[in-house]
Protein backbone atom coordinates (compact mmCIF):
# COMPACT_ATOMS: atom_id res chain seq x y z
CA UNK A 1 0.00 0.00 0.00
CA UNK A 2 1.19 3.50 -0.88
CA UNK A 3 -0.12 6.56 0.96
CA UNK A 4 0.83 10.18 0.31
CA UNK A 5 0.63 12.74 3.11
CA UNK A 6 0.26 16.31 1.88
CA UNK A 7 0.52 19.37 4.10
CA UNK A 8 -0.40 22.89 3.09
CA UNK A 9 0.75 26.36 4.09
CA UNK A 10 2.67 27.04 7.28
CA UNK A 11 2.73 23.40 8.35
CA UNK A 12 6.46 23.49 7.62
CA UNK A 13 6.59 25.60 10.81
CA UNK A 14 5.26 22.84 13.06
CA UNK A 15 7.38 22.62 16.18
CA UNK A 16 7.62 26.38 16.51
CA UNK A 17 4.27 27.68 15.21
CA UNK A 18 1.71 28.21 17.99
CA UNK A 19 2.90 25.29 20.14
CA UNK A 20 -0.20 25.61 22.33
CA UNK A 21 -2.28 24.51 19.34
CA UNK A 22 0.17 22.47 17.26
CA UNK A 23 2.70 21.13 19.79
CA UNK A 24 6.51 21.18 19.78
CA UNK A 25 7.26 18.38 17.33
CA UNK A 26 8.27 19.07 13.74
CA UNK A 27 6.34 17.22 11.07
CA UNK A 28 9.55 15.63 9.81
CA UNK A 29 10.12 14.09 13.27
CA UNK A 30 6.55 12.86 13.38
CA UNK A 31 6.70 11.53 9.82
CA UNK A 32 9.80 9.46 10.65
CA UNK A 33 7.91 7.94 13.59
CA UNK A 34 4.95 7.15 11.30
CA UNK A 35 7.28 5.42 8.83
CA UNK A 36 8.62 3.25 11.66
CA UNK A 37 5.15 2.50 13.01
CA UNK A 38 3.74 1.62 9.57
CA UNK A 39 6.79 -0.01 8.01
CA UNK A 40 4.56 -2.28 5.89
CA UNK A 41 3.20 0.79 4.05
CA UNK A 42 5.09 3.04 1.65
CA UNK A 43 4.52 6.50 3.09
CA UNK A 44 5.50 9.62 1.15
CA UNK A 45 5.34 13.24 2.25
CA UNK A 46 4.93 16.58 0.45
CA UNK A 47 4.49 20.07 1.84
CA UNK A 48 3.98 23.37 0.05
CA UNK A 49 2.88 26.87 0.90
CA UNK A 50 1.70 27.31 -2.70
CA UNK A 51 -1.85 26.34 -3.66
CA UNK A 52 -1.05 25.41 -7.26
CA UNK A 53 1.76 23.08 -6.17
CA UNK A 54 -0.68 21.25 -3.88
CA UNK A 55 -3.18 20.86 -6.73
CA UNK A 56 -0.47 19.58 -9.07
CA UNK A 57 0.78 17.08 -6.49
CA UNK A 58 -2.75 15.75 -5.94
CA UNK A 59 -3.20 15.35 -9.72
CA UNK A 60 0.14 13.52 -9.98
CA UNK A 61 -0.78 11.23 -7.08
CA UNK A 62 -3.93 9.97 -8.79
CA UNK A 63 -3.45 6.33 -9.80
CA UNK A 64 0.03 6.30 -8.18
CA UNK A 65 -1.15 6.02 -4.58
CA UNK A 66 -3.79 4.01 -2.77
CA UNK A 67 -4.73 7.01 -0.66
CA UNK A 68 -3.96 10.62 0.11
CA UNK A 69 -4.01 12.20 3.55
CA UNK A 70 -4.45 15.94 3.08
CA UNK A 71 -4.06 18.74 5.59
CA UNK A 72 -4.60 21.73 3.32
CA UNK A 73 -4.35 24.04 6.35
CA UNK A 74 -5.73 27.51 5.56
CA UNK A 75 -6.49 26.49 1.97
CA UNK A 76 -9.16 24.17 3.39
CA UNK A 77 -11.31 27.24 3.95
CA UNK A 78 -10.51 29.15 0.77
CA UNK A 79 -9.52 26.86 -2.10
CA UNK A 80 -12.24 25.85 -4.49
CA UNK A 81 -9.41 24.55 -6.72
CA UNK A 82 -8.26 21.99 -4.15
CA UNK A 83 -11.86 20.91 -3.58
CA UNK A 84 -12.31 20.51 -7.33
CA UNK A 85 -9.17 18.42 -7.83
CA UNK A 86 -10.24 16.01 -5.08
CA UNK A 87 -13.56 15.60 -6.87
CA UNK A 88 -11.72 15.01 -10.17
CA UNK A 89 -9.41 12.17 -9.08
CA UNK A 90 -10.12 8.53 -8.27
CA UNK A 91 -7.66 8.16 -5.38
CA UNK A 92 -9.50 8.52 -2.04
CA UNK A 93 -8.56 11.52 0.11
CA UNK A 94 -8.87 11.80 3.89
CA UNK A 95 -8.96 15.40 5.12
CA UNK A 96 -7.07 15.86 8.39
CA UNK A 97 -6.48 18.74 10.77
CA UNK A 98 -4.31 18.82 13.85
CA UNK A 99 -6.64 21.17 15.72
CA UNK A 100 -10.40 21.02 16.09
CA UNK A 101 -11.24 23.61 13.47
CA UNK A 102 -14.80 23.89 14.81
CA UNK A 103 -13.39 25.10 18.13
CA UNK A 104 -11.49 27.92 16.46
CA UNK A 105 -12.42 31.02 14.46
CA UNK A 106 -15.70 30.79 12.57
CA UNK A 107 -14.04 31.06 9.14
CA UNK A 108 -12.31 27.75 9.89
CA UNK A 109 -15.69 25.97 10.11
CA UNK A 110 -16.04 25.98 6.27
CA UNK A 111 -14.20 23.35 4.21
CA UNK A 112 -14.10 23.11 0.43
CA UNK A 113 -12.43 19.70 0.82
CA UNK A 114 -14.88 17.84 3.08
CA UNK A 115 -17.70 17.40 0.52
CA UNK A 116 -15.35 15.48 -1.77
CA UNK A 117 -13.21 13.66 0.80
CA UNK A 118 -13.66 10.03 1.83
CA UNK A 119 -13.66 11.25 5.43
CA UNK A 120 -12.51 13.95 7.83
CA UNK A 121 -10.41 13.57 10.98
CA UNK A 122 -9.69 16.59 13.13
CA UNK A 123 -8.75 17.65 16.60
CA UNK A 124 -6.52 14.74 17.64
CA UNK A 125 -3.21 16.58 17.24
CA UNK A 126 -0.63 14.84 15.10
CA UNK A 127 -2.45 11.57 15.82
CA UNK A 128 -5.03 12.70 13.22
CA UNK A 129 -2.61 11.46 10.53
CA UNK A 130 -2.20 8.08 12.25
CA UNK A 131 -5.98 7.68 12.47
CA UNK A 132 -6.23 8.45 8.76
CA UNK A 133 -3.65 5.77 7.95
CA UNK A 134 -5.63 3.26 10.02
CA UNK A 135 -8.76 4.17 8.04
CA UNK A 136 -7.00 3.11 4.83
CA UNK A 137 -5.92 -0.18 6.41
CA UNK A 138 -9.50 -1.15 7.32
Amino acid sequence: MKILLINGPNLNLLGKREPGIYGNQTFEEYFAALQNQFSEIELSYFQSNIEGELITKIQEADDSFDGIILNAAAYTHTSIGIGDVIKAIQTPVIEVHISNTFGREEFRHQSYISPNAKGVILGFGMQSYELAIHSFLK
